[in-house]
């Protein structure tokens, strides 16, 4: 009994000692090939719910801690993340003047969801005017009321908006209204009780261009402008609407479809709608974003067949604000960094990341919480406003993309089921590379595995750079909610502002590169 025993703990440490040491060779091209694609300074950007947004932007002051979020990225890559403002609350949304910044209601809390969205929100011009408080050179995408299928209302939120961007204010700070958004997720419209449950594509191309007529003229929208529509914002490619059908009912042959510049498809890896059990491992596994992502393929070549743009103008972990213990962990920021770079190899032009006041899966919560965003208890004193994991995420994918406006991202090939890799490049020249372990390290009294990235140049007779410097996203665990770093520094301070001495390290390319399970680095070549 006793040799049975120490022959499976022999066993199990080879097991342990072949899963944690491993190396695989990295081909990286020293030029991008023909069709990598350029990649967008905002490609990570903010989807906010509108039930709550004065509490993003602050009301008669700016949210300084919001603020400074955004402006960390646009130090980076000179392009504060852009904005749409709008999701379920768009649906539910109603202007009238006399309202000072926005009247909501909301349905009780839950466990599954503590801080639901609106079942009623009417907001005034003040409401709209708060966009004057975000960084200079700000992108936005507004949406308006569909849902109720009233054309006054939603003439009298476009011209709302429409006023506000033509403000002295917001136009001498450079904010631009990219898009107006008209309904969030008309597909799911008969199940929300918007429209009757024989919702044709044919049927939404034409109560679409009906309204679409109305805001064009409400938001000045012409061939001309600079504000266009984004159109579609489906939630399922399984709900009987997509791109796809919508182009085959007319979408885009209309005077007013011809002012579609972007189309927008909603995605998420599941839902926490109904609770349940979510494990971080499988949202973090290599395979499953690649094939949650190809799914969305035919509607990506259909769109960019048209010469218009395709996004994930709502996206994240789970559906349903996100599944607690995973969405709002270090494993998910991981997530994060592999979904949006390989999104933008399938031709997806920018990702929209959810986020809601107290939604578990968020980048940022960027005001006092007064329960919990995972448990509905109460929070006595009020969480204090702070970011979450994700906001490292962006922080990698920014300083990967830099301050060029033409920076072009290809996949690089990793033998590997854990690590994936991206080459950026900078006129024409490998500049920097990102890698992730995707493999989740859980328990201290395991073994924490490595990959070993043996960098090679591609090419016969190619000469590439001699030494790289190496930055780290370190990460105790991949279910911690805290205390991650990038390159030694935090951003998990009081202003949102970073702390800490930055900590890189440099050696030549030819020793390679080792990557723990649950990390990210950044490459750097010199």
């Amino acid at each position: 009994m006793a040799t049975s025993a120490l022959n499976i703990q022999k066993l199990l440490a080879l097991v342990l000692l072949a899963t944690t040491t491993s190396a695989v060779n990295v081909p990286l091209a020293l030029a991008p090939a023909s069709e990598a694609p350029v990649i967008a300074a905002a490609h990570v950007s903010l989807s906010i719910e509108g039930d709550r947004w004065t509490s993003w932007s602050g009301t008669t002051s700016g949210n300084q801690f919001f603020y400074n979020l955004l402006d960390n990225i646009k130090q980076i890559t000179g392009h504060a993340p852009n904005l749409r403002i709008g999701a379920d609350s768009e649906d539910v949304a109603m202007y009238h003047s006399d309202v000072n910044f926005q009247q909501a209601t909301f349905p009780n809390s839950t466990v599954i969801t503590p801080y639901p969205e609106a079942n009623s929100l009417v907001v005034g011009d003040s409401y709209y005017q708060t966009i004057r408080f975000m960084p200079p050179g700000t992108h936005v995408t507004w949406g308006v009321n569909l849902g109720a299928n009233n054309l006054t209302a939603a003439y009298l939120q476009t011209r709302a908006i429409a006023n506000t961007f033509n403000s002295p204010a917001v136009k001498n700070a450079g904010i631009v209204l990219d898009h107006i958004e008209i309904g969030n997720e008309p597909d799911f419209y008969p199940s929300r009780g918007y429209r009757k449950g024989n919702w044709t594509a044919a049927d939404y191309v034409e109560n679409w261009t009906a309204f679409a007529n109305n805001v064009s003229v409400a938001a000045g929208i012409t061939p001309a402008s600079h504000t266009k529509f984004m159109a579609c914002s489906f939630a399922s490619i399984d709900a009987g609407l997509s791109p796809t059908r919508a182009f085959d009912a007319g979408l885009v042959n209309s005077t007013s479809g011809k002012l579609i510049s972007t189309i927008s498809q909603h995605m998420y890896s599941g839902a926490f709608c109904s609770g349940g059990d979510f494990l971080l491992q499988g949202l973090m596994d290599k395979y499953t974003i690649r094939s949650n992502l190809t799914t969305l393929v035919p509607d990506i070549r259909e769109t960019r067949a048209r010469g218009l743009q395709y996004v994930l103008g709502e996206t994240n972990s789970y559906a349903c604000h996100g599944a607690p213990g995973v969405s709002n962990t270090a494993g998910a920021a991981l997530w994060q960094i592999d979904y949006s770079l390989y999104a933008l190899q399938l031709g997806v032009s920018k990702l929209f990341f959810h986020q809601g006041i107290g939604y578990k899966y968020n980048m940022i919560q960027p005001a006092p919480l007064n329960w919990s965003s995972t448990t509905d208890a109460p929070l006595s004193p009020p969480q204090a406003p702070h970011i979450q994991p994700q906001y490292y995420a962006a922080l990698v994918v920014a300083e990967a993309i830099g301050m060029s406006t033409t920076t072009r991202v290809a996949e690089v090939f990793v033998d590997s089921a854990v690590v994936t890799g991206y080459a950026f490049y900078e006129k024409e020249q490998l500049v920097r590379a990102v890698f992730v372990n995707l493999n989740g390290y859980f328990n201290a009294s395991a073994p924490r595995g490595s990959v070993h990235l043996d960098l090679a140049f591609a090419g016969q007779g190619v000469q590439g750079p001699a030494a790289v410097s190496v930055k780290r996203l370190a990460i105790d665990y991949a279910s911690d909610v805290a205390g991650l770093t990038w390159g030694g520094q935090t951003y998990e301070t009081a202003d949102g502002r970073v702390a800490g001495q930055l900590n890189m390290t440099t050696g030549p390319v030819s020793a390679g590169v080792d990557i723990w399970d649950s990390e990210a680095i950044l490459l750097s070549f010199q």
